[in-house]
């Protein structure tokens, strides 16, 4: 699973822009796994091994198991950690930021642990793939109102 994860595999997490709520802003964590549409039991094996997340075809011939979940994807990442290889930078970085979030409520989060997990952030980010822009930096700490 480790391997596969290293391969065809993806760690997200991200700040998202919420319209609702008193917070206008929360974290995300995403472990994805990606399969060729024609080959995706591997997916469906995954998933029952994980017991959590849901696999579904994309219209571009792929197929995709995807679990977010603070609690969920930290517990699949003290597992994987020792056997990850080449994403062992995004995660190590994913595990210390869902370790955090899952022991507090993002609004009892405090300015130090707010700023520690926009490095996460930024750490993953800059060692994954993208096709486009992300979030820098001063706009992170500008949505969680941490600019001056």
């Amino acid at each position: 699973m480790a391997g596969f994860l290293d391969g065809d595999g993806s760690l997200m997490f991200q700040l998202k822009k919420r319209k609702d709520g008193k917070k206008k802003w929360r974290f995300m964590c995403t472990v994805c796994f990606y399969q060729d549409s024609r080959h995706d039991k591997t997916l469906h094996w995954i998933r029952s091994k994980l017991n959590i997340g849901y696999v579904s075809k994309r219209n571009d011939g792929m197929s995709e198991l995807r679990v977010n979940g603070f609690k969920q994807i930290r517990d699949i990442l003290n597992d994987l950690l020792p056997f990850v290889k080449f994403k062992r930078v995004q995660a190590n970085a994913m595990h210390k930021a869902t370790t955090l979030l899952s022991k507090k409520h993002s609004g009892q989060l405090n300015k130090n642990e707010l700023i520690r997990l926009v490095d996460y952030i930024l750490e993953i980010q800059k060692k994954n793939y993208v096709t486009k822009r992300k979030k820098g930096r001063k706009e992170l700490l500008s949505i969680l109102g941490l600019t001056p």
